[in-house]
């Protein structure tokens, strides 16, 4: 899936005890901004797992839907789940056709996932999606290894830096955290 996802940012980061993820609000249609209030993030999972995507809105949900299957088969294994999801996204002739690309993090373990059967688990516990990603990840790294800030307070300033540069990403963001099962 070498396409370039060009609607919006989402980050996660996990630290001290807590993984956060957000995204901004932002949705256009070619160089059009169509909404800047819509949820490109949510928890699943019974409230355990927070999702995020980039790409089309009914393509993302789709995948959602997938991932709460695979969920209730693999209940309280994540890793199981993303991959056999991968699985499923590469192989499915219906499913490959899908434009999104997830991040998908539960109280352990921090995923990006794609149609192209990657996934991902980022070393440093930081994953970026979107046209503002690349911004996000940079200052979510930078945020983290040089401050004090919290997971939460680390997602909602690398938003704001990728609203400021990326002209598909705005400054309407929504975070969601969970405790984790220890320090990232």
């Amino acid at each position: 899936m070498d396409r370039k996802i060009r609607a919006t940012t989402v980050v996660a980061v996990r630290k001290d005890g807590k993984v956060a993820l957000g995204g901004d609000g932002q949705v256009t249609l070619g160089d059009t901004v169509m909404k800047t209030h819509a949820m490109k993030v949510r928890k699943i999972g019974n409230g355990k797992i927070l999702t995020g995507f980039a790409g089309a809105v009914a393509d993302a949900f789709t995948l959602f839907e997938r991932l709460e299957q695979k969920l209730e088969r693999f209940p309280e294994n994540l890793t199981k789940a993303v991959v056999e999801l991968a699985k499923d996204w590469r192989t499915d002739r219906f499913l490959r056709r899908l434009e999104a690309i997830l991040v998908v993090a539960d109280r352990n373990s921090l995923f990006l996932i794609s149609g192209d059967g990657n996934v991902i688990q980022p070393d440093d516990a930081i994953a970026a999606i979107g046209s503002g990603g690349s911004y996000a990840l940079a200052a979510a790294r930078a945020l983290k290894d040089h401050s004090d800030l919290p997971a939460a307070e680390i997602v909602r300033e690398s938003l704001m830096i990728a609203g400021d540069i990326c002209i598909y990403t705005n400054q309407d963001i929504t975070v969601l955290e969970l405790e984790t099962g220890g320090d990232a």
